[in-house]
């Protein structure tokens, strides 16, 4: 059995303090709904039994998408990542839908939040949690170069300002209820349900785009294109013309493929020194790539042939 690699390790980290702090919140969050009976607990309630759901999946599919290529995937298992970011979108989106409603309708028959007391206390802390959750899972996702542990952090973040918006809604109902405006305070809940909703919907919305782009095998990011014109430019002098360059890019990895072609009359031995060398520099430049390159001979339809000159590509030993 092969040792997990740096970043595979820093993924698995993530996972597991995603998972252990969904745990957290679901018990404090489930706690507090019973006592508070506050539709925007409910609403973060839900943001966190998905977030515990796709953490769980998360960290299986981290440790599927670990697996070297087979005969079944003969690409790997990378893609899974993607499939985790489509899925906690949509379900993201789903649930700001419902609680829309829920809170529009709630509008119409607003209800007295008991105990605002404990619904700040619990937003509090649950932001706290996720803030600091998010800090750590942005930090292994920048290790890890992992779009799975990254929307994962979206999403703590995302989370940690949303508790932030519902405790100072709660703070504006323990006001309201001081200064004597009780008939606005059963307002505040199901308009600061509505604000969530329309902060998890925005970023839902990209995070699945996102991901369902990817899945439809997108090319890799413009400063890894630019990264890799640079490095086909450094080659110009060694290799007669570039073609079928293709890129894709697959969870965490990056699929090159480009076919060189030499001149007709290059040795085999010199061929295979410019092609490995190009392979070389574009994996250590270009993280977590593969690269296949193909070769073709030159077809001698040039200047060079047709003056019967030297071929100014061919090395100086050939």
């Amino acid at each position: 059995m092969t040792k997990p690699s740096e970043k595979e390790i820093c993924m698995l980290k993530a996972a597991k303090l995603s998972l252990f702090c969904n745990v957290l919140l679901f018990i404090l969050k489930g706690s507090a709904i019973f006592l508070v009976n506050s539709l925007a607990i409910a609403a973060d309630l839900g943001i966190t039994v998905v977030g515990l759901t796709v953490s769980v999946i998360l960290y299986y599919s981290i440790k599927l998408s670990n697996r070297p290529a087979d005969y079944l995937c003969n690409y790997g298992y990378t893609k899974i990542e993607h499939v985790c970011e489509a899925m906690e979108g949509i379900v993201l989106i789903g649930i700001a839908l419902a609680m829309s409603f829920q809170a529009f309708m709630n509008l119409f028959r607003p209800e007295v939040v008991p105990y605002p007391w404990i619904g700040f206390g619990c937003s509090v802390i649950s932001a706290s949690l996720n803030f600091i959750g998010a800090r750590f899972i942005f930090k292994m996702a920048k290790k890890s170069s992992s779009p799975a542990i990254q929307a994962e952090g979206v999403h703590y973040q995302l989370e940690g300002f949303i508790s932030g918006t519902i405790a100072l809604a709660f703070t504006v109902s323990i006001a309201l209820k001081y200064f004597g405006f009780e008939a606005f305070e059963s307002y505040v809940d199901p308009l600061a349900t509505l604000l969530v909703s329309v902060m998890i919907t925005v970023p839902s919305i990209t995070l699945a785009r996102h991901a369902f782009f990817n899945l439809l095998d997108a090319s890799i990011e413009e400063g890894g294109k630019l990264e890799l014109m640079k490095l086909l430019g450094q080659y110009m002098h060694r290799c007669c013309e570039f073609k079928g360059i293709k890129t894709r890019i697959s969870g965490r990895k990056k699929f090159i493929e480009i076919n060189v072609v030499l001149p007709h009359n290059i040795s085999l031995k010199q061929g295979h020194k410019v092609v490995h060398s190009l392979r070389q520099d574009i994996s250590s430049h270009i993280a977590e790539s593969e690269v296949l390159i193909q070769t073709e001979p030159c077809d001698g339809n040039c200047v060079f042939s047709q003056k019967n000159q030297r071929c100014p590509y061919l090395p100086e030993n050939e």
